[in-house]
């Protein structure tokens, strides 16, 4: 029987160096914790004007909820695998979610009748792990799949759903991530568990021999990277053993290789000791580390990037809230806008201990709570421990 806690739960302040205005507080109110410890939350994406937000679970399914209430929407159904990315992002229209999976489908869904509209198709054994929409007319979908078939990199016409080209010699192991960089819609980053970070020219004809731009070799196995910088020129690059580093992909240079980053991370924080990293958030050139304990609490860490990186203090703390590993964080950043802007919604994070919090800054006390529902996982086996990082 679920259970419905009132009691307030403070964060603590961080002991760092910074200025003390600069570290944010926030706190859970009123949160509903589920009966289903066995189910979880991989992801949550947002929509551009942040009025839903999507949430993958472990029973692969999607539900949609409002940011700014926590209201339950609706869900998607409909994936046999493993959801293994999300994104409101991409030339289908406002109202549409996009979703890849470990069933080797790219799904569309219609967010006003939770309804599957369209979608692409690699083969049952092709895993699909990333994907992104780029090219001139923004009709160039790419998918990074998994290493045990011929075709990495696939690319199709998101106009007539045909596939129109496939990199299979640019990487040796599965492809964790394809990103259409955000100023230059005809360049594509691709990052593997080889190691590699490959850029590709999609202008025109495309394949391995004429469209490679650049290869920069991070050294270990690659989970996730992102762009940053004012011209977002720039990338972040987390792998599966919580190594950090910075690179300008325009020439390939790396800027910061932060081999001991989890080690740095924790040595700035006294209280606790981070276990992983979660992600990357970025404000203009400004990098922030989001590294987690697997007890719950998450700390955001201002990464210094020049004469050879490192890591500070962490400017917030979010405790509290769960009692187990966090896999995604979604900033209601002030500069997204929207509608939680105006109720002081800082964010919004989800785990592996089936819950969905809600964390508000301390001047809003009035909704000042962490929301968690019921009904948000059903019972699935449990995964090992052991291999939370791995991208299937």
């Amino acid at each position: 029987m679920m259970e419905e806690a009132s009691e307030m739960m403070e964060v603590e302040e961080p002991k760092s160096q910074m200025n003390p205005d600069s570290i944010k507080r926030f706190g859970l109110k009123n949160f509903i914790p589920t009966n289903f410890g066995d189910g979880y939350v991989f992801q949550i994406a947002p929509k551009e004007d942040l009025s839903q937000m999507a949430v993958s679970l472990s029973t692969n399914m999607v539900k949609l909820y409002s940011p700014e209430s926590g209201q339950f929407i609706g869900e998607c159904n409909g994936h046999s695998g493993t959801i293994n990315h999300l994104s409101f992002s991409g030339p289908s229209g406002p109202h549409v979610l996009h979703s890849c999976s470990s069933d080797g489908t790219l799904r569309a869904w219609d967010t006003r009748t939770f309804h599957e509209v369209s979608g692409v198709s690699a083969s049952s054994s092709q895993e699909i792990f990333s994907f992104s929409f780029g090219g001139s007319t923004n009709n160039l979908l790419s998918t990074g799949c998994k290493s045990q078939v011929p075709f990495l990199i696939l690319f199709w016409d998101w106009r007539n759903k045909k596939q129109v080209a496939c990199l299979e010699d640019s990487h040796t192991d599965d492809v964790t991530q394809v990103h259409f960089a955000p100023d230059n819609c005809n360049k594509l980053v691709s990052a593997s568990v080889d190691g590699l970070i490959c850029i590709f020219d999609t202008d025109g004809d495309i394949n391995d021999d004429d469209n490679l731009y650049s290869v920069s070799n991070v050294g270990s196995s690659i989970g996730k990277v992102g762009f940053f910088g004012e011209s977002y020129q720039k990338l972040w690059c987390l792998t599966y053993i919580e190594t950090l580093s910075i690179w300008d992909w325009k020439d390939g240079r790396n800027e910061a290789n932060l081999q001991d980053a989890r080690s740095l991370a924790s040595d700035s924080w006294p209280l606790y000791h981070v276990d992983y990293f979660v992600d990357c958030h970025h404000s203009g050139d400004r990098l922030w580390v989001i590294g987690g304990t697997n007890t719950g609490s998450i700390g955001y860490f201002p990464v210094d990037y020049t004469g050879g990186g490192r890591i500070r203090s962490p400017e917030a703390i979010l405790g509290g809230g769960h009692i187990g590993v966090v896999r995604s964080v979604l900033p209601m950043s002030s500069e997204s806008g929207g509608p939680a802007q105006s109720r002081g919604i800082f964010g919004w994070t989800g785990g592996e201990d089936g819950r969905l919090c809600c964390w508000l800054s301390d001047d809003s006390n009035n909704i000042n709570r962490s929301w968690i529902s019921g009904d948000l996982v059903t019972r699935s086996p449990r995964i090992n421990r052991r291999n939370r990082h791995s991208p299937y």
